[in-house]
């Protein structure tokens, strides 16, 4: 029998990330609007909003990397996870999106446009190899690549310096 992993990824027909884990785009409005005209940061026009379902298991990790939209994280199944923002202003916020509401943890969370994140599951890769997490994000302005940032370890240390551990451990070089 197939991990649930596994499973997810087949019958979900993921793809392997950019910025770590697995992926598929779900729901793309057909509709867009000319958000370059109220953001100069936008390059055209983008769709009202974007929807993924995107899966971590518990030795991945997405990296470091910011984007241009608001991000609302969704939690489907699995452990939960941790979501590293670092702000623009280089305040550090940890966020636990999961089902344990008594324990701190939210079925959503936000990341603010323009905000520097990184998420783990929340599980030891050594003693629990098969965990996993199935999360969903919403990206309003929807998403678009040229909107995505990945993020260079030696600027970010730069700018964060404070962060610098969490930056070596969060990203890709």
């Amino acid at each position: 029998m197939k991990p649930r992993k596994q499973y997810l990824i087949e019958k979900l027909k993921l793809q392997p990330h950019p910025e770590g884990g697995f992926f598929r785009e779900q729901y793309r409005s057909g509709a867009t609007f000319p958000v370059h005209e109220y953001d100069s940061g936008f390059t055209g026009p983008r769709a009202y909003a974007t929807g993924i379902y995107y899966l971590l298991g518990a030795s991945d990790f997405s990296a470091f990397h910011r984007i241009k939209s608001d991000e609302i994280w969704h939690h489907y199944e699995g452990r939960s996870l941790t979501i590293h923002m670092i702000h623009e202003d280089g305040l550090y916020e940890g966020l636990y999106l999961g089902p344990e509401i008594g324990r701190g943890e939210q079925f959503q969370h936000v990341v603010p446009a323009r905000s520097w994140f990184a998420v783990t599951v929340n599980a030891d890769p050594e003693s629990d190899a098969d965990a996993y997490t199935l999360a969903g994000c919403t990206v309003a302005p929807g998403f678009d690549f040229d909107d995505f940032e990945m993020g260079d370890p030696y600027r970010l240390k730069n700018a964060f310096p404070e962060h610098a551990d969490l930056i070596d451990k969060l990203t890709k070089s």
